[in-house]
């Protein structure tokens, strides 16, 4: 089985937006009714294709009744500009948190770092070096425009934060509550 690794294109928005809505609960640790995973529509995926990135982990699959094969992607991840992201509460919080944190001798802005996540890889390809690959194909297409990346995490979702901390290079760098879930925020230099 080969893995490849590329930008999405704006046809890979239905299938992105399809994947979304399938898993987006997959970051909670137990289900709970006050909380729900984030979930962007085909419309988003489009417009955060054009502005953004999204970096796809596909694996060929061969057709049984054709010659050809067909890709699928097994895993995903996003980073936009705030711009994009500014209108959702969490993520203005995150924001306003921005002039908080300093990296060296840099002050953190929503002009020299992007938002990044989430990421998603199907359940059958977890463990397997795909999570790595992704944050670093995406982090060498973002550090084109942005030194940095920020994402949060909840603190319940001690399987993304220790991905996070142990596979990324992503610091925390502060922790923050939202409509009483809390979370840690990090940082990766790109």
């Amino acid at each position: 089985m080969k893995i490849q690794y590329r930008l999405a294109t704006q046809e890979d928005s239905a299938e992105l937006a399809r994947l979304e809505k399938s898993y987006m609960n997959d970051e909670l640790s137990s289900p709970a009714e006050s909380m729900s995973g984030q979930c962007f529509s085909k419309t988003d995926i489009s417009e955060l294709i054009r502005l953004g990135w999204i970096m796809l982990a596909e694996i060929s699959e061969k057709q049984t009744n054709a010659a050809q094969s067909q890709a699928s992607i097994i895993g995903y991840v996003i980073a936009g500009p705030w711009s994009w992201f500014k209108s959702w509460g969490i993520y203005a919080l995150v924001m306003r948190k921005l002039s908080d944190i300093e990296a060296g001798f840099s002050k953190i802005t929503a002009q020299n770092s992007c938002q990044y996540g989430p990421i998603w890889i199907h359940p059958d390809f977890r463990g397997q070096g795909i999570f790595a690959k992704l944050v670093e194909k995406l982090s060498c297409n973002v550090a084109k425009k942005y030194p940095y990346m920020v994402t949060f995490i909840a603190e319940e979702n001690q399987t993304s934060f220790a991905a996070h901390t142990g596979k990324s290079a992503m610091e925390v760098v502060d922790y923050f509550s939202f409509q009483q879930r809390d979370y840690y925020l990090l940082l990766m230099k790109n």
